[in-house]
């Protein structure tokens, strides 16, 4: 079933592309009329192309992967950091950090900073600097939460992006292109969408027309989120495990191989014990013929040793 209709599409205005002399030709396959100078685009194509893009997103989260979700522009902004919040994923809606992919460790390092001043703050260390320095450092921490706050809890690469408007985030589709990670993300009709791996063809520029596909997408990965957290409620733990974790049921399993060794044992000695007892009790006939045997024998070399 899709996860939208064509009304629903209509009334955003998804399908309002730009002025005609504006256009990209490699945009002409998602194209349905021109009107009045301004190209329409094909909502049936958008529908089909928006499931494409929520199912992904949908098995990395449920995979929990990252998805960096990525929108500068004014009408954007606020509208994609508060659905990337929503579903704890990273986003970038200032100035996108150059090498913020490519140069990942440099990134990495600031986020660090970031901490340390954090920390620094928490433990007093701070109310023991100059006033001079304790400015130098509030501002130096201002510009870093601006910058890369929203991306303090990416450990590593996201494997996939979110963008609005691949014109304007060009530095951002550059890099994910040269690390070969997938781009998701909202074209317009004046843009090129061969570096896209997942094409939404839609207004990148309307606020109702953003709203709805970020809203789309950020549903998917909040299914994907919660089918994770069901799979994980219905793995079984393995025999000894208790609730605090697997780190006592090795010494379970060892102190129960052990007492398993030791009945083992017991059994055999018994057995053994047994068999001994056996043996005894066929022995003792076996002497008495042996005594008989003997005392049998010994009369008749008696009288063969007499002299005569």
């Amino acid at each position: 079933m899709p996860r939208t209709n064509f009304q629903e599409l209509l009334d955003a205005g998804v399908h309002f592309g730009h002025l005609k002399r504006k256009w990209n030709p490699k945009m002409a396959p998602y194209i349905f009329m021109e009107k009045n100078g301004i190209h329409i685009i094909d909502l049936h194509k958008s529908i089909v192309k928006i499931d494409e893009a929520a199912s992904v997103v949908k098995q990395l989260a449920k995979a929990g992967r990252k998805i960096l979700f990525v929108a500068t522009k004014k009408q954007a902004k606020d509208i994609v950091a508060e659905a990337a919040l929503s579903v704890n994923m990273p986003y970038v809606t200032e100035r996108w950090p150059g090498g913020m992919l490519t140069n990942f460790p440099t990134i990495r390092k600031a986020v660090k900073k970031m901490n340390t001043i954090d920390k620094m703050m928490s433990d007093g260390t701070f109310e023991t600097l100059a006033k001079r320095e304790r400015l130098q450092v509030t501002r130096q921490r201002a510009k870093l939460e601006k910058n890369l706050g929203s991306i303090a809890d990416l450990n590593r690469l996201p494997s996939a992006l979110f963008i609005v408007d691949i014109q304007k985030e060009v530095n951002a589709v550059r890099e994910a292109t040269r690390l070969n990670i997938p781009i998701i993300a909202m074209v317009d009709t004046c843009c090129d969408p061969t570096p896209i791996d997942y094409v939404i063809p839609s207004n990148d520029d309307a606020a109702k027309s953003i709203a709805l596909i970020v809203d789309i997408m950020r549903q998917a990965i909040s299914e994907g989120l919660e089918e994770r957290k069901m799979e994980k409620d219905k793995e079984v733990p393995f025999e000894g495990q208790s609730e605090e974790g697997a780190d006592t049921a090795p010494v379970r399993r060892t102190r129960a191989r052990r007492q398993r060794t030791d009945e083992e044992k017991k059994e055999v000695k018994e057995e053994v014990k047994g068999e001994e007892v056996k043996g005894e009790e066929v022995a003792e006939p076996v002497k008495e013929e042996v005594k008989e045997v003997k005392s049998e024998e010994a009369p008749a070399g008696a009288e063969e040793n007499k002299p005569e």
